[in-house]
């Protein structure tokens, strides 16, 4: 029987009615109800006989100041964006490795890099698909669920799971055969006021949850805001782009190169001239008969589906630009007749995006809030066992995802071919699989559909440049016999059932020409490529200048915000200042970086960034410095 409480009238309600050990799971990413977390968290740190174990992924917090120019600069920006965002108080903790002798944290997937020097964090991470974690969690005792949900006035006593249906409906009838077998588990909800109602397979009874906290959160919804776009990733996109398939399926990720790859369809749609161009100057003829074969560069007659387990800002910019409007239907014969395009248009229940859990900037939850109900229906938010998985309705979301363009990105890949994306080789975890492991899959095992891995083929860390394609790596996320498509700024490397000489050859082709005869060499040394092996010269000048030199020509095709920002137009200026500094900070360009500090403009020059770092009158040495510094790094990264 729902029960409406205040915050602390539930924690009371929870520790009464739950045995010692509680197991509380709560949504990955955005549909946290941080206010009970927090106020749970602190009641059982202060109760040792108790126990608490939260199961959980992708804990968002506030990006780390640091110190200096940097902190300067993400304090104002933070407080705009974030602002009254309550943080989570075992995230706090993690960081700190100061959790309470009787809590643990159990994570499937971290925020990037975040948790990286968390020792508990560390231990505590557990390796699942994002598809089995449903499983996993429930196996684990799984006795109290705890969520954010949306409500719409017009629709009494009904709820929406909102961003998070992803592993809830799975957890659903699990907690369903486990309540009839005796066991007491309890599903809280919190409305939050600014979260979108989402119909459809969100949608569920409010007599389905025994708490509802009649607090309605009304506190910043976490967001995600868009980061630049630069060349190299512009070019992955690009690349990407001429292998989606006019009528086919999308699955995108989140991030800068998500972003291109939307900037790229969206040219390929509205630019379409401009675009075929741009990709002449990439050199793309080089790939031409994949593209002809899997792909295309014709603006989209037929329009796409996005089957993606993340509902990315990306995948509403492109729905919204009318490339993504393919529907499908929930029964097979009517999706067999929207396959044969005998389907009356005007049929209900069409869907052109399922997603399984969304995050985005700003601008996209007031997108979600303001489209008309007719609309927001075509985007279904739904269980991951159906998105990330073919089993279970298998027929129907084969006829469903036809011609399925999975792409997901990895930090590093090995020269056999194997790609690495959610760890360290030394066994600290970045992420999590996630579920690129699912999609990777799904790659395979649908007719016509390709897995295509993006990454940079190189990086930049303390001014020091190493290759991100190697010849081995001491971890793996999806295994060599796994690989299809990878791609770099620099092309497509078709792997797909090639021995592994021409799979060499084909990622050499796409490395960066800095690092092809290190690769070749250790390759060689290896007996894996034949002694006599020539790089094709087509290949040999795969350099930033060249990519630089083509942005050059068609610059109205790189955008640096594809998707809109949240930075205003000297915060923009002064992101890349600042990261054109980072760059600097290693021995062998310090009297670079000292000329151009020595070489500064005067401060004249740049009066609004200045007073924005509140660098406009400095005071000592250090603040000087500071000053001399970025208006170094303002000049050095002017845009024309």
């Amino acid at each position: 029987m729902l029960q409406s409480c205040s915050i602390e009238q539930a924690v009371d309600e929870v520790l009464a009615r739950l045995p010692q050990h509680i197991h509380m799971g709560m949504p990955l990413g955005l549909g946290k109800p941080n206010r009970f977390a927090n106020a749970l968290y602190r009641r059982i740190a202060q109760l040792p006989e108790r126990q608490l174990t939260i199961y959980t992924a992708l804990s968002l917090g506030r990006p780390a100041l640091g110190d200096g120019l940097q902190r300067r600069f993400l304090e104002p920006f933070v407080e705009r964006v974030f602002g009254d965002y309550p943080e989570l108080d075992f995230l706090a903790d993690l960081h700190r490795d100061s959790l309470p002798a009787n809590i643990r944290v159990e994570q499937f997937f971290m925020q990037p890099g975040s948790l990286l020097h968390s020792a508990a964090a560390q231990q505590d991470y557990v390796s699942s698909n994002y598809s089995h974690a449903a499983r996993d969690i429930n196996a684990a005792g799984l006795n109290l669920v705890a969520q954010l949900v949306a409500r719409d006035p017009q629709r009494p006593g009904q709820l929406s799971l909102s961003c998070n249906p992803d592993i809830t409906l799975d957890m659903l009838p699990l907690i369903a055969k486990r309540r009839a077998a005796g066991e007491t588990i309890l599903i809280l909800g919190q409305v939050h006021a600014d979260l979108p109602y989402m119909p459809g397979d969100a949608e569920v009874q409010a007599r389905d949850f025994d708490l509802l906290i009649d607090e309605e959160e009304r506190s910043t919804l976490f967001s995600t805001p868009n980061m630049p776009v630069g060349v190299q990733d512009h070019c992955i996109g690009l690349h990407a782009s001429t292998l989606v398939r006019d009528g086919g399926t999308l699955q995108i990720g989140i991030g800068s190169m998500g972003d291109a790859l939307t900037a790229a369809l969206l040219a390929r749609q509205a630019d379409n001239q401009g675009y075929r161009a741009l990709l002449a100057d990439l050199q793309v003829a080089h790939w031409q008969p994949l593209i002809d074969r899997e792909g295309g560069v014709a603006p989209f007659a037929q329009g796409l589906y996005g089957c993606s387990e993340m509902f990315v800002n990306g995948l509403l910019a492109l729905a919204d630009a009318g490339i993504v409007r393919r529907k499908v239907y929930p029964s097979q014969e009517l999706q067999e007749q929207a396959n044969a395009g005998t389907l009356d248009p005007s049929t209900p229940g069409g869907v052109a995006i399922h997603g399984g859990f969304f995050l985005g900037p700003r601008s996209f939850y007031q997108r979600l809030r303001e489209l008309p109900k007719e609309r927001l229906a075509e985007f279904n938010m739904s269980a991951i066992s159906y998105i990330n998985e073919l089993y279970g309705h298998e027929e129907l979301k084969r006829l469903q995802r036809r011609d399925a363009r999975f792409i997901n990105s990895a930090f590093t890949m090995t020269l056999l071919g194997a790609a690495v994306s959610d760890q360290l080789q030394g066994g600290r975890v970045l992420s999590g699989v996630g579920g690129q492991y699912n999609f990777v899959v799904q790659g395979h095992a649908l007719a016509d559909a390709r897995s295509v891995l993006i990454l940079r083929s190189w990086r930049e860390s303390a001014g020091e440049v190493s290759s991100n394609i190697v010849w081995e790596y001491g971890h793996c996320t999806i295994p060599r016999h796994l690989r299809d498509i990878v791609i770099t700024e620099y092309g497509i490397a078709d792997l797909r059932g090639k021995s592994d000489a021409k799979v060499i050859e084909a990622l050499l082709n796409i490395s960066d020409s800095r690092f092809q005869p290190g690769l070749m060499e250790q390759a060689q040394k290896a007996g894996k490529l034949p002694r006599d092996f020539r790089l094709d010269p087509r290949f040999a000048d795969n350099t930033p200048q060249r990519l630089l030199d083509i942005q050059a020509r068609h610059r109205h095709l790189f955008p640096e915000y594809p998707l809109g920002s949240d930075f205003t137009a000297q915060e923009r200026d002064l992101l890349r200042a600042l990261n054109w500094l980072k760059s600097k900070f290693k021995l062998s360009e310090i009297l670079e970086l000292g000329k151009a500090a020595f070489d500064a403009p005067e401060p004249e020059a740049f009066p609004e960034h200045l007073e924005r770092m509140g660098l406009e009158q400095p005071e000592g040495l250090r603040e000087d410095l500071y000053q001399r510094l970025l208006l170094a790094g303002l000049q050095a990264t002017r845009q024309p």
